[in-house]
């Protein structure tokens, strides 16, 4: 007798082969009709529970039972439930909803994930402080500031590119430089600094406004243009007047024609994302700003709280806010800069909303001044 699975002889009355521990068939007796072995019992069909995918505002996309897929609420994209993470901004699926207040957290997304952009792929990596690896299709390019790459293959060819009004964009005292790179190869950015990074899936026709020195990359087909952003207000020191901008004097701005485009941004801490209903407003301070939709309307606005008898309140202190009015979708970081000079708010550019004030003691030559010089732009 020979064990049918490796061919070693075996004893005749052997029941499991002593090559491969295989278990013998034996021969019924002559005369005895083989024993009928009963089919072992079937596993029972598990249930396919169709799970909706959610994301970004915690409510799921109803799902026909003949339609498998769900779509991101962050960005729109198709997303297999079995994914984790969607294909076109990495977001994690089963994210939290919104809070009380309205505000929701920036879609999370798991270390290396991946995100399809054309015939190129970006993979996110690291959580603290993130890096945005490309791998760069032959007809693919990337965008960037000068200062944000951190390495890349050496058959990446990077050259400047052309910006409207270079000589007016200034980072720390020098003239701000944007830089493409063509494929095919591998290159990467950091912001050098811990905070999210944000992948925006801009598709066609769409713009989004952005602070300045949030921008991290963008693919090719997306387009930059910048803006004025016409919010300021003045100080005064003796006899010196000071113009100062706590948004920054230009905000840029990306959209997309013709071809979904991807932009990819970097802000300080944790980032959280509300939408405006229309003529809703809502009182921001300014540095916090991260994005906003074009139709999202911006003014300053001020706050001089009546010290009530409470010490540690300043009589003169004037509170500095951004105003932002809907519709449309906004988001803020929560680690933002102090504005300097708050306190000695002498003039301001123009509010469109009527009354710039609020729960404020009105009075004084500080509130009049302010009141001279909102209407001068």
């Amino acid at each position: 007798m020979f064990c049918e699975n490796c061919g070693k002889q075996l004893p005749e009355t052997a029941n499991f082969c002593v090559g491969c521990g295989g278990r013998v068939r034996t021969a019924a007796p002559a005369g005895q009709a083989p024993v009928a072995t009963a089919p072992a019992p079937a596993a029972p069909a598990q249930a396919v529970h169709k799970v909706a995918v959610t994301n970004y505002t915690g409510t799921g996309v109803p799902l026909a039972e003949s339609h498998p897929e769900g779509k991101c609420t962050w960005c729109g994209a198709t997303i297999d439930l079995g994914g984790q993470n969607c294909p076109k901004c990495g977001a994690s699926t089963g994210m939290p909803g919104k809070s009380k207040s309205g505000w929701a957290k920036l879609p999370g997304r798991k270390d290396m994930a991946k995100l399809n952009c054309g015939n190129s792929v970006c993979q996110i990596e690291g959580l603290y402080v993130p890096v945005a690896d490309m791998k760069l299709a032959p007809e693919d390019t990337v965008y960037f500031t000068h200062n944000v790459l951190l390495w890349k293959d050496p058959q990446v060819v990077v050259s400047a590119m052309s910006l409207k009004g270079a000589w007016k964009r200034m980072m720390g005292g020098l003239p701000l430089i944007m830089t493409q790179a063509q494929g095919p190869g591998h290159i990467a950015f950091s912001q050098d600094g811990p905070g999210e990074l944000i992948a925006l899936p801009i598709q066609p026709g769409q713009t989004i406004d952005v602070r300045e020195h949030l921008f991290l990359a963008a693919t090719g087909n997306v387009h930059y243009d910048w803006f004025q952003t016409n919010i300021w207000f003045q100080t005064r020191s003796g006899n010196d007047t000071e113009t100062r901008y706590p948004l920054g004097q230009f905000m840029d701005r990306f959209g997309s024609a013709h071809a979904p485009g991807l932009l990819l941004l970097h802000a300080a801490g944790n980032v959280f994302v509300r939408e405006l209903a229309q003529g809703q407003t809502i009182l921001v301070k300014p540095t916090a700003l991260v994005f906003k939709d074009p139709s999202v309307q911006m003014a300053l606005h001020f706050e001089r709280p009546n010290a009530g008898g409470f010490v540690g309140w300043s009589a003169g202190q004037t509170y500095l806010w951004l105003r932002l009015s809907g519709p449309g979708r906004i988001a803020v970081q929560s680690v933002f800069e102090r504005i300097e000079g708050e306190s000695n708010i002498t003039g301001a550019s123009r509010n469109p909303f009527g009354n710039p004030f609020s729960g404020m003691d009105i009075g004084g030559d500080v509130v009049g001044s302010i009141i001279e010089g909102l209407f001068d732009s």
